[in-house]
């Protein structure tokens, strides 16, 4: 009985490759939309239908594990620290009060511990200026602990503001009550939040306009974001959800576990959408199923356009298209049950140097996304769908059919993909000679021959990490 069922799912993957092949689905998104057919028929139907699309998830994903801790990446140079009045604070009281009074320069420091804060939002509303940025911050990573038991976390709405060596927890019950650790909004432009730790909350941070304003030159660089289980909510989980901003630098990153468990069951990890131009995701490391593994719905890596915007949340008021010159380049993302990197509505855009390991691979949709597809390496496929326009080039892909057959020859070219250990098996594959290769997710330059992906050694970013 046991060969009779194999031979039975070998025969659908069969069928479903010359039914799908046209638009190169690979099979982890041709098991939700079976799922979703079969429902409401016979329970047999229904039951087939169910192993059926288990099956194609096997030959899909490859055995469950778990993951290794995840490499560091390579975050940009470091600005030269810029001196300012010190103000220490030992309460969640006497931060509110300096926060509420401060100047341009001011360097609110936490002594360390645990802070407890409830409410609506904790209200950033004073401007800092550009040569005096006014930060929030710790000594030390991991020494001062904020705990919010709020919609909102902090919400900044005027310029020149950084959060830095933070721990910041939601603490809500119910899951819909802890949006967002931070809502940058309206004139909040320079945004840092920098080498924070940002775990269970639906949006850790939400960017967007207001009245007319938009805060643009963000930058969130080397945090661990992540959720501790599935957010139980209807509302959108997306780690970092810019909407209509413009000019934000996302860089060496990771983030993680991010899970919607109610509504639609779709999350991204990060995405840039609402007609905004020139936001860059860079040498981030994204793994939409870490701890949290085998939990039904969608998971996207990262996205230029998401799942689109309504048009009073857009730039134009439009979104003639959800991107402009939007870069995807120097990623590692693993382990999402939908699409790696999901292009939407993104006009000219870049997506180069990435790995993609256990996704769906890399999809664009629709008549206003163009993108230049270049030097990744990518278990999976490339695929335009709705009249976009690719110009693929140069990459390292798997045949859809291989995909239906359970075979991923690029996991191959690594150690253990399934844990994440991505130090390469053999000697790495390598293009023939680039210009100007980008700087990989370690930092290391490239040379002018440089691997495929996101990355010349792995191994680098430890080190950079110790």
């Amino acid at each position: 009985m046991r060969y009779v069922l194999v031979a039975l799912v070998a025969l659908v993957a069969l069928v479903a490759v010359a039914a799908v092949g046209p638009i190169d689905a690979p099979p982890r998104q041709l098991a939700p939309w079976i799922e979703q057919h079969v429902a409401g028929h016979a329970n047999l139907i229904v039951h087939i239908g169910r192993d059926v699309a288990g099956a194609l998830r096997v030959l899909a994903r490859g055995r469950e594990t778990f993951h290794d801790p995840l490499p560091i990446p390579a975050l940009d140079a470091p600005a030269a620290p810029i001196p300012g009045r010190p103000v220490i604070v030992g309460s969640a009281a006497e931060a509110l009060r300096a926060i509420d009074d401060a100047q341009p320069g001011d360097v609110i420091t936490f002594i360390p511990g645990t802070y407890r804060f409830d409410g609506v939002f904790v209200d950033v509303a004073r401007p800092g200026a550009p040569d005096a940025p006014i930060t929030v911050r710790a000594d030390r990573p991991q020494s001062v602990v904020l705990e919010f038991d709020m919609l909102e976390g902090f919400r900044v709405r005027a310029p020149y503001w950084t959060f830095e060596n933070l721990t910041i927890r939601g603490v809500c019950a119910d899951h819909a009550n802890c949006e967002h650790a931070f809502h940058v909004v309206g004139a909040a432009s320079h945004f840092v939040a920098r080498n924070d730790e940002v775990v269970d909350f639906n949006a850790q941070f939400k960017i967007n306009g207001s009245g007319g304003e938009y805060p643009d030159f963000g930058l969130i660089e080397g945090n661990v974001i992540r959720d501790s289980a599935p957010r139980q909510t209807d509302n959108p989980v997306t780690p970092i959800d810019l909407v209509a901003a413009s000019h934000w630098r996302i860089v060496g990153n990771r983030i993680s576990d991010f899970i919607k468990a109610g509504g639609n069951r779709t999350s991204y990890g990060a995405f840039a959408k609402g007609g905004g131009r020139d936001n860059a995701l860079l040498r981030n490391f994204v793994v939409c199923e870490h701890h949290l593994r085998g939990i039904p719905g969608r998971r996207v890596g990262l996205s230029l356009g998401g799942g689109g915007s309504s048009r009073q949340a857009c730039r134009d008021g439009g979104c003639v298209s959800e991107q402009y010159g939007g870069i995807i380049a120097s990623n590692v993302v693993a382990s999402c049950s939908d699409d790696g990197i999901y292009l939407n509505r993104a006009a000219i855009s870049v997506v180069a140097h990435n790995t993609l390991v256990d996704t769906g691979g890399i999809t664009a949709r629709f008549g206003e996304t163009s993108a230049d597809v270049e030097g990744n390496l990518v278990d999976g496929v490339i695929r335009a769908a709705a009249d976009a326009s690719v110009d693929a080039r140069d990459n390292r892909t798997t045949a859809t059919g291989s995909l239906y057959l359970g075979m991923h020859p690029l996991r191959r070219l690594f150690a253990d993909p399934a844990k994440l250990d991505l130090r390469w098996r053999g000697e790495p594959p390598r293009r023939a000679r680039v210009a100007t290769p980008p700087a990989d997710l370690c930092g290391t330059p490239r040379p002018p021959q440089p691997v495929y992906g996101a990355f010349e050694d792995i191994g680098r970013c430890n080190v950079a990490a110790d």
